[in-house]
């Protein structure tokens, strides 16, 4: 891999943030420092090195991770740059995938947005080690005025807010809805006295500790507190621990006594400062004031340039623009790179402990029944998972990496030589041909072992299972890696090997893998756990070439999209149309122009936006609850016959309080492990969920508990008024979440399909289908109940007929249900928080003189299982007709920071979105208005 062969001097790192102003020059000094003379110093920040797509450079916004490997004293950092803006979330997840540590950036002007929140959970989910970057101080200077006292208490607000969210998480109290994340921290009105708060062991960033970073990066200076703390060591006569401890929180040093004192409360006049504010904060002000304000005293810079040896050129000095004379020594008093390289290296663990503590995300143990399973094998897997523990780069050891997306670059831009200086052949290896001008790369972590050029390995996909031997062929491909490359931003640099704990791209894969998957030497080997996003791409537009003749060009180019975009979503609809799917606006356009000018190179014609709407009905659940009866004493109901007379159906509908309905939406993947049966699957889906759940609790368990949950959040609300009428809730719920039968759409939607009550005896001659509580019974929510069973006081053959046939007929009362629940009534779109409880009765036949006869009237229109199956669907969607059926959309949530006098043409902007704005304030100690609202998708 070069000079760097030991793992515990290599760092794995990702920058996170809510916006790229900031982040992207943060990581052009970085590389400009670092990167062996990719860029000189002087064009830090001015060059977008890492944004090289012309699309980048027009938006001036990051669209694509890129990786670029940097050389700090004794250490190697892969450097991944991410994006900020919410469209492109999706390379967040496949940076912190490969790393071991998250660069958090927060603007220290704007502060926590919800971008924050996402990004510092996916930190979490994937169990980065995080440090937090508060960038922009400069701002507070300039252009807010703010005095030293303020901007620290500024600063101590935002450290306790983000350490709020991660101790949310940690507590494992935190809410996935926007609407409680947005009257967090920042709207209690706490922070008055927030310099005064005492260190908490248990928090995550403590600037004391070293994982936090004060910065700006447009002037290219930043500091940790230990700077200081060294600095003023051998001034004070103090040790640097002993002063980097009380360089932050409410401690104040006395001059004359040249003790540090601990105070809980200030009084008012009091003109004591906390020693950051009197010996980090006031200097940074002086060394502004002196250089930026028109009577400065000059002399100061001068001084600063003396104290500490800084080499500033004088014809710097002489640059007539001010801003430049402060950036020549504030980059060389307080250099950006050292600080936050120097942070990374000591607060971010290497490899070898990373993947020690990130193993139970990366591959969570699962369950085995040792019952006819292969020991060999199974020790072998064990022994490959134990070395992705430890990190185990010796040659011997299985080689392992994880491939968390694949990325398309142009062939004019692969290296023409290879590691040793050889010709490289550029062939291409997608599809087995060589029409594509794109060569797709995979981008890997190697997390075992040691991954060689020409080496031949195992791809796994994330069903692979090694213990089921033959029945896994489909999930497993052999493939032959033709390159290794060093990621330079933009460039490649061939090697012939990479050791574990490195980040590198590889070519060869093109065929093999779609989007992401696991290489492996072995095939006893079990695959990575996948990844978690934080957003589902809900827009979409319907494409068709503008030349039908180019149809082929298009599907061809759709393909390529959708294996260079990790989140694209690329279907043909039920009316053969091609649909691209894209999280936003922005990464819808970049999709088409990448479609127009790489993939298909063909003139498109783009449909209006298909925006993904439900369906769903008016009220609220327990409303609705409390008017639920049984059918047959009720009139609230919708009733269908079979066309051939045999069996009537009866359908009532009700609302499912919203956090249930939420629940189940994102417990899909791990719902359709549990109800399907495959548990062994299923723990990988829960980390993904919800990453910081107790080890040994069982999914089932944690699912059930989640429901639960719901349900009684919901009673919870509705017991400040009513007590009594809470208690009834309660224990109705608790009586239909023993009787859920299904879910729908699909098996693992959010809407609910109950039995009929007991008490609805069969009537007369007819058989009630009565159904089976199966859902129920896979989340533990009753034991196997066997209702499904034919009762034993079957008084006759034919009425044992019939209980026969009514069992048959179970399996179309749930397919009419899923059809239902897959195209609503008003504009065929799924439906949404809905629970039906369907009533069918079936009568006998009657009598005919011969079985031929018989055959001919029960098949007289279609087969009865269709009958009854369509009889169901048109049930439930005229319930839902009868009920005020409404249309839902999907809305973004949106926090806007803007100076007065934007207010109106951002509202007007607002009003043109179609957003709801739930909140405007002015922020205390600025002149912004903060505004948060909903955003519909389009």
């Amino acid at each position: 891999m070069g000079d760097f062969d030991d793992t515990q001097n290599i760092r794995n790192m990702c920058i996170l943030a809510h916006v790229d102003h900031g982040k992207t020059t943060l990581a052009d000094h970085l590389i400009a420092a670092t990167g062996g003379g990719l860029l000189h110093p002087k064009l830090a920040g001015k060059l977008r090195f890492m944004d090289f797509l012309d699309e980048e450079q027009r938006r001036a916004i990051t669209m694509k991770s890129s990786s670029i490997a940097l050389h700090y004293k004794d250490y190697s950092v892969n450097l991944i740059d991410s994006p900020g803006h919410m469209d492109f979330c999706s390379e967040v997840s496949t940076a912190a995938r490969l790393s071991d540590g998250g660069l958090v950036l927060v603007d220290a002007v704007e502060g926590v947005h919800i971008q924050t929140h996402a990004v510092l959970r996916q930190a979490w989910i994937e169990k980065l080690t995080p440090c937090l970057v508060l960038n922009k101080i400069d701002r507070l200077i300039c252009e807010l005025k703010m005095s030293p006292m303020e901007a620290y208490n500024r600063l101590v607000k935002i450290v306790h807010e983000v350490n709020g969210i991660m101790s949310a998480y940690k507590s494992e109290k935190y809410l996935s809805d926007v609407d409680s994340i947005r009257v967090g921290p920042s709207g209690e009105g706490e922070g008055d006295n927030l310099e005064f708060i005492e260190d908490d062991e248990e928090d995550t960033f403590q600037p004391q500790k070293g994982n936090v970073a004060f910065a700006c990066a447009l002037d290219g200076w930043g500091f940790t507190v230990h700077e200081f703390a060294e600095f003023y060591a051998t001034k004070l006569g103090a040790s640097s621990v002993a002063l980097q401890k009380a360089l932050w929180g409410p401690r104040y040093f006395h001059p004359k006594t040249k003790m540090i004192t601990v105070k809980k409360v200030v009084d008012a006049g009091s003109r004591e400062r906390p020693m950051f504010v009197q010996f980090v904060l006031e200097p940074l002000w002086q060394v502004y004031q002196s250089a930026l304000e028109p009577d400065g005293n000059k002399g100061l810079l001068e001084k600063v340039i003396k104290s500490f040896n800084l080499n500033v050129p004088p014809r710097e000095l002489l640059n007539k623009d001010p801003k430049a004379v402060l950036q020549s020594v504030m980059s060389r008093w307080l250099p950006l790179s050292d600080a936050i390289l120097s942070m990374v290296v000591k607060c971010m663990p290497d490899p070898i402990a990373a993947q020690s503590f990130r193993i139970s995300r990366l591959i969570p143990k699962r369950e085995v029944l040792l019952d006819g399973v292969d020991t060999t094998v199974l020790a072998e897997a064990d022994h490959v998972r134990m070395s992705i523990e430890v990190c185990d780069s010796s040659p011997e050891a299985p080689c392992v990496a994880f491939v968390a997306k694949m990325f398309a670059i142009p062939m004019k831009l692969l290296p023409q030589r290879g590691s040793n200086g050889e010709i490289l052949s550029h062939f291409s290896d997608e599809y087995g041909n060589s029409e594509s001008d794109e060569c797709f790369l995979a981008f890997a972590r190697i997390f075992s072992g040691v991954l060689c050029s020409g080496q031949r390995v195992f791809v796994l996909s994330a069903l692979y299972d090694p213990l089921k031997g033959e029945s896994m062929q489909k999930h497993v491909q052999v493939a032959e890696l033709h390159s290794l490359y060093l990621m330079m931003g933009q460039g490649l640099k061939p090697v012939a090997s990479a050791k574990a704990g490195n980040v590198v791209a590889i070519r060869g894969l093109g065929q093999h893998i779609l989007k992401s998957a696991t290489l492996s030497s072995t095939r006893n080997c079990w695959p990575f756990s996948s990844m978690a996003f934080q957003v589902a791409p809900t827009l979409r537009v319907a494409i068709e070439p503008s030349d039908p003749a180019d149809t082929g060009a298009l599907m061809k180019g759709l393909r390529l999209l959708n294996r260079a975009d990790p989140f694209v979503e690329v279907t043909v609809s039920s009316r053969g149309e091609h649909v691209l799917a894209a999280a936003g606006e922005v990464h819808l356009e970049r999709c088409i122009k990448d479609l127009k000018e790489r993939f298909a190179k063909v003139s498109l014609e783009v449909s209006p936006p298909l925006v993904s709407y439900k369906e769903t009905i008016e009220g609220v659940a327990s409303d609705m609850l409390d008017n639920l009866k049984s059918s047959t004493r009720s009139s609230d109901y919708v009733e269908k016959m079979t066309p051939n007379g045999r069996c009537v159906v009866r359908v009532q509908v009700m609302k499912l309080p919203s956090a249930l309905t939420m629940v189940l939406d994102k417990s899909t993947d791990l719902l359709g492990d549990i109800i399907g049966g495959k548990l062994g699957q299923s723990t990988s889906n829960l980390e993904t969920e919800r990453s910081n759940i107790v080890q040994d609790e069982s999914p089932i368990e944690v699912l059930r508990k989640r429901i639960m949950g719901a349900v009684e959040s919901d009673i919870l609300s509705l017991s400040k008024k009513d007590k009594d009428r809470a208690e009834k809730y309660k224990l109705k719920w608790q009586k239909f979440l023993k009787r859920i039968w299904a879910l729908g759409p699909r098996q693992v939607g959010p809407n609910i399909l109950f039995t009929p009550d007991s008490k609805s005896l069969s009537s007369g001659s007819s058989v009630l289908i009565r159904g089976s509580p199966h859902v129920s019974e896979r989340l533990g929510l009753v034991e196997c109940s066997g209702n499904g069973e034919m009762p034993a006081d079957t008084s006759s053959e034919e009425l044992s007929a019939l209980y026969r046939e009514a069992e048959s007929l179970q399996n179309s009362v749930v397919s009419g249900f899923q059809l239902a629940t897959a195209a609503g009534p008003l504009c065929d779109e799924p439906m949404w928080g809905l629970a039906f409880v369907i009533e069918a009765g079936i009568n006998p036949l009657a009598e005919q003189p011969d079985d031929s006869e018989s055959n001919q009237q029960s098949e007289q229109y279609a087969i009865f299982t269709g009958q009854v199956m369509t009889a169901v669907k048109d049930a439930c969607r005229a319930a839902v007709l009868q009920k005020k059926p409404r249309l839902v959309e999907a809305l973004y949530f949106c926090e806007l920071n803007t100076p007065p006098e934007y207010l109106g043409s951002m509202y007007a902007v607002l009003n043109q979105k179609r957003a709801q704005v739930l909140n405007e304030e002015m922020q205390e100690g600025f002149a912004l208005f903060s505004v948060q609202a909903y955003v519909p998708s389009f």
